[in-house]
């Protein structure tokens, strides 16, 4: 047996755009509906949802049949949670808060077996098969994508010493925590937070790193695209379902339902 491509590492090294879905439900059932809805990409998150390891599995063989590739953030950067997530097959990482380059290679470390890095060996997993891709401990490194979350002033003070380090795949920029530390707490939508993303997103790109950013409202995601970021996601699971429940129940709450 093969190891499984990781398409969206290709895509990216490619340099075609890859639409994706923020799934922050927690949910097996709401992963397999939303992975065949037509998207590049899902992003299983554990930083700022109620999501364990268990679930995560449960989730990613939910993902199977369906359009996108798996992409977790971890909720935080760390080994043992990194070496947990890519035993069960978690083949790209959406890491959170790195604002160095040394926090970019201890990231790319816990991906990578010794001597290449600090990645724990264990010979029968979901990432290998349970033992039936016989090659998967030198080849695996071939499809391990690796992202960084850019979230503060300092991150983006850091970006090409970031870009620079081998092993990293993209540089994906967290608008509300960078809003948060600019100052305007909330305020995505402040010049001085939209300059500061546009500006990062062009020294990414000049980098030699694609480029990725969540951007829910589609004028900015459509910029961004434009710019040349290639990793864009353009909604979460619970804003749709939260805005387009909301919008239902107004429909029938403006217009009482007559009586028969």
């Amino acid at each position: 047996m093969d190891i499984p491509r990781n398409e969206l590492k290709r895509a990216l090294r490619e340099g075609r755009p890859q639409i994706g879905l923020w799934s922050s439900l927690s949910s097996h059932i709401t992963v397999e509906v939303i992975a065949g809805s037509g998207f590049d990409w899902l992003l299983l998150d554990t930083e700022h949802s109620p999501n364990e390891l268990t679930m995560v599995h449960s989730q990613l063989q939910a993902m199977t049949g369906g359009s996108a590739s798996a992409v977790v953030r971890p909720a935080w950067n760390d080994p043992v949670l990194f070496k947990r997530l890519l035993d069960v097959g978690v083949q790209t990482l959406l890491v959170p808060f790195v604002q160095t380059a040394d926090e970019a290679r201890r990231a790319v470390a816990a991906t990578r077996y010794p001597p290449a890095g600090i990645r724990g060996v264990a010979t029968t997993t979901r990432a290998n098969r349970y033992g039936r891709v016989k090659d998967y401990l030198k080849r695996v490194h071939d499809e391990i994508c690796v992202v960084v979350q850019l979230e503060t002033r300092t991150a983006l003070r850091s970006l090409e010493e970031i870009a620079a380090v081998e092993g990293i795949d993209g540089l994906f920029i967290g608008p509300s925590d960078l809003a948060a530390d600019m100052g305007h707490l909330g305020d995505n939508a402040n010049p001085e937070v939209r300059s500061a993303i546009d500006e990062a997103i062009r020294r990414i790109r000049a980098a030699g790193k694609a480029a990725g950013i969540l951007a829910p409202v589609e004028a900015d995601a459509r910029r961004w695209l434009d710019l040349g970021c290639l990793l864009v996601a353009v909604g979460s699971d619970v804003g749709i379902l939260a805005r387009h429940s909301e919008a239902l129940a107004a429909k029938f709450k403006q217009q009482p339902v007559e009586k028969r």
